[in-house]
């Protein structure tokens, strides 16, 4: 299996995943391709369907523990991959937690871990791969981030849209530093897709006795809904292989109709607004 991203065609990909329907697509079309695939989860004894997937089509993917909040076993995991196969091309980090809840009421444990699983985890990642990625002056990273990272901030999702506006801009200004290189970096900004980040058993529980208890219900029905009635997750997926393999692919790249639909009607009412002010000057 060739190592160099730059040479040959297949290459060493380190997916950093938390568990869900792209991360399982992802794994899966690039082991398909013949890319050597490094897919980390915290915990992978608790979902075998990639496991079983990998298995049946004999994939040159391995699956391994990884908690991504451990600045320590990244390094390590990084450094084990970069010895045994001689480097990495392609790290892809989509692990991802978020919860509904008041500025005002939030929980700084709750907060701290959302930080550091959608932003403190994607940054060490960066920072162990790239000095593998910059000796062979070739390499990829995507990192996911969300449609929200292009508007102003609404309410209830406070956390996580921050820590997904970080990775966004953190995204364009790696990508800027590393001009040169031969490394780029790329956001993913997917719209609502039928993933499992917000599945029963990782919503959080809304406090009855909240001053803001009615409006929490609602955005977290319209959360869940709007991801359990989302596109198909496979569009995430290719659009992440494609930015991979198309070395023009911008800096942040949007994904989904709903996502286009929002961000050309925000930039129209923009543009509304801007001719508004020019008539009335």
């Amino acid at each position: 299996m060739a190592s160099r991203l730059s040479t040959e065609a297949s290459r060493d990909v380190h997916q950093l995943a938390s568990r869900g329907r792209v991360d399982k697509r992802l794994a899966l079309a690039f082991g398909r391709r013949g890319d050597a695939v490094h897919a980390t989860m915290r915990d992978p004894s608790v979902d075998h369907r990639l496991r079983d997937a990998v298995a049946r089509e004999s994939l040159p993917v391995v699956i391994r523990g990884l908690d991504v909040t451990d600045g320590t076993a990244i390094r390590d995991v990084v450094a084990g991959i970069a010895a045994e196969r001689g480097g990495i091309d392609v790290l892809v980090n989509n692990a991802g937690i978020g919860f509904v809840e008041a500025i005002e009421e939030a929980d700084e444990a709750r907060a701290r871990l959302v930080w550091e699983t959608n932003f403190w985890g994607p940054i060490h990642l960066c920072q162990a791969v790239l000095p593998y990625m910059r000796a062979q002056r070739a390499g990829v990273i995507v990192n996911l981030s969300t449609v929200g990272a292009r508007f102003p901030g609404g309410g209830w999702l406070a956390m996580y849209a921050a820590t997904k506006q970080a990775i966004s801009r953190m995204s364009e200004s790696l990508n800027a530093e590393l001009v040169g290189t031969g490394v780029r970096v790329v956001a993913i900004e997917p719209g609502f897709f039928a993933t499992e980040i917000y599945g029963d058993r990782k919503r959080a529980s809304i406090d009855p006795a909240s001053h803001y208890a009615t409006a929490l219900a609602q955005a977290d029905d319209r959360v869940a809904a709007g991801i359990a009635n989302g596109a198909n997750p496979a569009a995430v997926a290719d659009a992440i292989v494609a930015a991979v393999d198309d070395p023009t692919t911008p800096a942040r790249v949007l994904v989904g109709e709903d996502a286009l639909a929002r961000w050309d009607e925000f930039r129209r009412a923009l543009i509304k607004l801007w001719q508004a002010e020019q008539v009335s000057e």
